[in-house]
């Protein structure tokens, strides 16, 4: 192929896709330099390898993996270890909140959701923030979907625990 067209369509692929694939990665790491970071790396690889693409699943389906699977090596990094007792070091008492931004609901039960542990987190993530199925979530994180269903019943159950104060329409009828 031209190397004009592939760094066409190159350019298009990443238009079409950073947006999701940033918010993907901010989700799984909660930082947003973080975040930037691993989606480059994600589209360097896909610029190194675009040719062994084999189009099984969607390019959306095959960079989000590809993004989840860089992030929980970044979870799993010394990097991120090391920032994180940093932080902890630095802010003992986490971050004093506005009283105002605590009653905002979505802030609230976003912040839950961050709070989760990764594999509950990211169930949740698909299910209702990317309004994927069952059948899809458990395809993306190769899972089995007996399992996608028993992490989204304890994570509802880990984020009605933790939003008990509040009623919340998503999960009264879970």
């Amino acid at each position: 192929m031209d190397s004009y067209l592939e760094e066409q369509r190159f350019q298009q692929v990443m238009q079409e896709n950073m947006d999701y694939l940033l918010k993907l990665a901010y989700l799984y790491v909660k930082e947003w330099p973080a975040a930037e970071d691993i989606v480059q790396e994600v589209f360097l690889t896909f610029y190194q390898k675009f040719e062994q693409f084999e189009e099984r699943a969607s390019l959306k389906t095959y960079l989000a993996r590809i993004t989840i699977n860089r992030c929980k090596d970044y979870l799993k990094s010394w990097r991120y270890r090391t920032h994180t007792l940093t932080n902890s070091f630095k802010s003992p008492t986490k971050r004093s909140r506005n009283v105002m931004i605590e009653s905002d609901e979505k802030l609230e039960l976003a912040e839950a959701v961050l709070e989760l542990p990764l594999k509950y987190r990211e169930v949740i993530i698909h299910y209702y923030f990317e309004e994927l199925s069952v059948l899809e979530v458990s395809q993306l994180l190769i899972i089995s979907d007996s399992t996608v269903k028993t992490r989204l019943r304890k994570a509802r159950s880990l984020l009605k625990e933790k939003l008990k104060d509040g009623e919340w329409e998503v999960l009264v009828n879970e």
